[in-house]
């Protein structure tokens, strides 16, 4: 089994949908993946900030069925938790939003697999999800790339958290989620839980930027592309937060077509989504 877990609220059905889709065509393994989302209702900060309802995952855990009988895809409704952790805390307001703060309850939830990749929603699979996926972390806390921009900026080694293929056991063991809970409790981070991860780490293995490229697409070489937002030099400096679903700009600004074909059957299911209450495809 390989597990994914992606974090967000009722708003991240395109970025999962896609990010899934480019593990699934781009994959040869046979094993099954378990998808799990970790979601919450955090309303009352923002109307926008409600839980991924059961509509949603049952369509999500259909697509990925088509791929593999025994995948699935499941939610965690970390409100509670969120409540008693983080709560008044001088990061809830941060630069994204709180839902980035909740893949560090990994260790405070039953069942959580040893090994498992988090992913932010805004990533596609250019290659195989097995040459990130099997990287030997049994030594470490996680493995991440660096951060582009943090490596010139901040210090040589801070990593971008994006892509973050964690050794739960490990985590365990230094108190890796513990410690960093504790830095959003009573530190005001600029990057939030990004911050708080890299200050917490004990040991982490660097992997080369070819498993997170934020800026480029290297058709022989990217593995993954991280659609964050990036800076652009022309037609005059200016930053743009472009997503793999905004499709028309990935052609036109980003000329992209390594993904067409997972774009295409992308818009077709989003369709097939928005104008049927059934939950099956």
């Amino acid at each position: 089994m390989r597990n994914i877990m992606f974090c967000g609220n009722s708003k991240v059905f395109d970025g999962v949908l896609t990010c899934m889709l480019s593990i699934f065509k781009r994959t040869q393994t046979k094993e099954p993946f378990e998808i799990t989302i970790l979601t919450m209702d955090v309303s009352h900060l923002n109307p926008a900030y409600t839980a991924i309802d059961d509509k949603m995952i049952l369509f999500l855990d259909g697509v990925a069925k088509k791929y593999n009988s025994e995948n699935c895809v499941r939610k965690i409704d970390v409100t509670e938790i969120y409540k008693s952790e983080f709560a008044n805390s001088p990061n809830e307001q941060c630069y994204c939003s709180p839902y980035t703060l909740i893949r560090l309850f990994a260790d405070l939830i039953p069942g959580m697999p040893e090994k498992f990749l988090y992913l932010d929603i805004d990533i596609m699979f250019n290659k195989d999800i097995c040459m990130l996926y099997d990287i030997d972390i049994s030594d470490y806390e996680y493995a991440a790339a660096n951060d582009h921009y943090g490596k010139y900026l901040i210090r040589p080694d801070y990593i971008n958290a994006g892509v973050l293929l964690f050794n739960l056991t490990k985590c365990r063991e230094t108190g890796l989620f513990e410690k960093a809970r504790n830095q959003i409790k009573t530190k005001k981070w600029l990057f939030a839980d990004q911050d708080a991860l890299w200050h917490s780490t004990t040991r982490k293995k660097i992997i080369s930027q070819k498993f997170n490229d934020q800026k480029f697409l290297w058709p022989k070489w990217t593995v993954v592309r991280h659609f964050s937002k990036r800076l652009f030099w022309l037609p005059y400096p200016h930053t743009a937060n472009i997503k793999q679903y905004h499709v028309t700009k990935v052609h036109t600004v980003f000329k992209y077509d390594q993904f067409d074909d997972i774009l295409y059957e992308y818009i077709y299911l989003k369709g097939v989504f928005d104008h049927t209450d059934s939950t099956r495809i």
